[in-house]
């Protein structure tokens, strides 16, 4: 007689016939524990499969030959397996509470002593994320006094007058101890932080202007992401430049963070990087709140550079939905586009883990794929075949991607790197290259082994 499959199980084998109907005799091995003779015909449940035993039914549906029809749909067991994953995850829950109170009882008197020492920040810039932080700081320190540095003076006066930024926020009142002024001395005077929010391309000579007036000790907290087109330099390296004071103390602050839904108070998640990790944990804490947090890194040079290339790819994503050349497009794009990213950083001395973390991986997703990125709106633009000229002309906001993205060419020659994605965006923006021609170029390029 033709035999089928034979499903097996820790215990036994089953056996089948090509025939429908089952057959009757069904050999298990006898349990550790149990006689042999009439026990070897009960099987583990205690269910008899003698001579004069009724046929016993066979397990409907698809089975896995490696499980026991005679346990895996016990609704009691089943019933005892969800109990204790829920018991499981219930505790591994309760212990990160119990950490969490534990770390903020033993932290939190020494983070309000060392708060309760600052007076004053100021915010350099008038722009969205300049006033978002701001706002910010003033809400959750009502104790400090924010100054905004501006240039227009006629926004300085609205804001003192109506405190509102009409020219970017006209919904959102800004809280009363926000005080603007376009007088560099006034707004530095007796400053604990500085917060840098000044577009890239202009920090060099608006700090400059106001070097006279800051103090040597005076910790700026860069907002700005980017690298000076001349130089190469990223702003760990312009600021003290400057300034003229190569140990001007330095924190970045990077990461996923639209200004817009910063001032809609929704939860956000940055970084902060510091080689000094003391100053980087004061700036954690004069951030954090409970609907901003903030972790610490000592790497800057992995912050910032995730920080300023990013906005490069988000121009080629850009491009991709402009052209429509769909999510599959979209998504190879971006992962190479983060391994050209990871390639360049590691060269310049970062580590690897940071490019996967907030003001890496989490900068980049939320810039490339999100449509209140000013850079993947100028890629886009440009991929529905507008010229670059008239895009920027319309745009009341820096895009930094469009500046940096000539600096990629330099620094990938710098440190000997391949960078097709991103050198394509360089040669788009410079009208060397069309969105067309340089798809069907990267698709031409040799067919390689990932790394």
């Amino acid at each position: 007689m033709a035999m089928a499959a034979m499903p097996f199980s820790d215990r036994g084998v089953v056996l089948f016939s090509a025939n429908p109907k089952p057959i009757t005799k069904t050999l298990f091995l006898a349990p550790r524990g149990r006689g042999r003779g009439r026990g070897r015909d009960r099987d583990r449940h205690g269910h008899g499969h003698g001579e004069h035993s009724p046929p016993q039914p066979q397990p409907q549906g698809p089975q896995s030959v490696f499980s026991c029809p005679c346990s895996s749909h016990d609704p009691e067991d089943i019933k005892l397996k969800e109990r204790s994953t829920r018991r499981a995850v219930r505790i591994a829950w309760e212990k990160l509470l119990r950490w969490s109170r534990s770390w903020r009882s033993r932290n939190l008197t020494t983070q309000s002593q060392s708060q309760s020492d600052l007076s004053k920040v100021v915010v350099l810039g008038g722009g969205s994320f300049a006033t978002a932080i701001a706002a910010h700081l003033a809400s959750n320190k009502p104790h400090l006094h924010v100054s905004m540095l501006l240039r227009d003076h006629h926004l300085c006066r609205s804001i003192n007058a109506t405190h509102f930024n009409t020219k970017y926020f006209p919904r959102h009142q800004l809280p009363p101890n926000i005080v603007a002024t376009t007088s560099p001395s006034h707004a530095l005077a007796a400053a604990d932080f500085c917060f840098h929010a000044v577009p890239v391309q202009f920090s060099s000579s608006f700090l400059e202007t106001i070097s006279p007036y800051v103090d040597p000790k005076l910790p700026f907290v860069s907002l700005s992401k980017g690298l000076e087109l001349n130089s190469l330099r990223m702003m760990s390296q312009l600021i003290p430049k400057a300034l003229a004071n190569p140990r001007q103390p330095f924190v970045a602050l990077s990461g996923p963070s639209f200004a817009v839904e910063f001032m809609e108070k929704l939860p956000t998640a940055m970084v902060v990087a510091s080689k000094d990790k003391k100053l980087a944990r004061a700036v954690q804490q004069l951030l954090a709140s409970p609907r901003l947090r903030i972790s610490t890194s000592s790497d800057v040079t992995g912050v910032e550079i995730a920080g300023a290339l990013k906005n490069v790819l988000a121009i080629a994503a850009g491009i991709v939905e402009g052209m429509e050349l769909g999510n599959n497009c979209m998504a190879a794009l971006v992962a190479q586009g983060c391994s050209e990213i990871r390639w360049l950083a590691t060269k310049m001395g970062a580590k690897a883990t940071t490019l996967s973390g907030l003001s890496g991986s989490g900068d980049i997703m939320l810039t490339c794929f999100v449509n209140l990125s000013r850079n993947r709106t100028v890629g886009l633009r440009l991929g529905a075949g507008e010229k670059l000229e008239n895009i920027l002309s319309s745009m009341s906001q820096v895009a930094e991607g469009v500046s940096t993205a000539g600096a990629v060419i330099a620094l990938a020659q710098k440190y000997h790197v391949k960078m097709p994605v991103l050198t394509a965006v360089a040669r788009i923006i410079d009208n060397e290259l069309t969105p067309k021609k340089a798809v069907l170029e990267l698709m031409s390029l040799p067919q390689v082994e990932e790394v």
